[in-house]
């Protein structure tokens, strides 16, 4: 008796797996503390800080993601934050401010605006669930809502278990009668 072949039946299903993992974006992290720069841990002084900009040497942050934040609970003027951003644009590959948590959370909402939907128009898409890298939970919920309007039908999981979330209504379609 000839043994039937083993069918791969996932991978005849047409079903995309979208792995945030696989798509996460490379570069260091570096948080820009501006603590350091405070007069006391209180408040900071700008024309100390206007000197610190000028002598400090921002090429050590060429590609990086850089977040901008304050670590004290100081009294810090939002332009601070800009000036630092300013010198900081030419050099990092992303400047954002506040803690690491929330620099992950805003790369991957501009990773999610910035994502190529075509792949994924009127598909079966599945996105991949167990990541060993710091994917946000933000970015499962942005990417649910970029997908939502081009794909027939949004899962979770792995494409061998998945969680269904969305399947797209399917069109109406026309009788070929017309009303008189």
């Amino acid at each position: 008796m000839a043994e039937e072949p083993i069918i791969n039946k996932v991978a005849s299903s047409g079903i995309i797996t979208l792995d945030l993992e696989e798509m996460y974006p490379q570069g260091e992290r570096v948080v820009f503390d501006l603590k350091p720069l405070l007069w006391e841990e209180v408040a900071l002084k700008e024309d100390e800080l206007r000197a610190f900009v000028k002598t400090h040497d921002w090429s050590l942050y060429k590609g990086n993601f850089v977040s901008v934040n304050c670590s004290a609970d100081a009294i810090v003027p939002t332009w601070a934050f800009m000036l630092i951003a300013t010198h900081l644009q030419p050099h990092a590959a992303f400047v954002t401010q506040g803690d690491g948590d929330h620099m992950e959370r805003a790369i991957f909402t501009r990773f999610v605006e910035r994502l190529d939907l075509a792949p994924y128009r009127d598909a079966r898409v599945v996105v991949k669930g167990c990541s060993k890298l710091p994917v946000p939970l933000n970015a499962y919920v942005e990417l649910s809502m970029k997908l939502l309007p081009v794909v027939k039908s949004l899962m979770f999981g792995e494409p061998c278990s998945t969680v269904p979330l969305y399947k797209a209504p399917k069109p109406v379609r026309d009788s070929g009668s017309s009303p008189e």
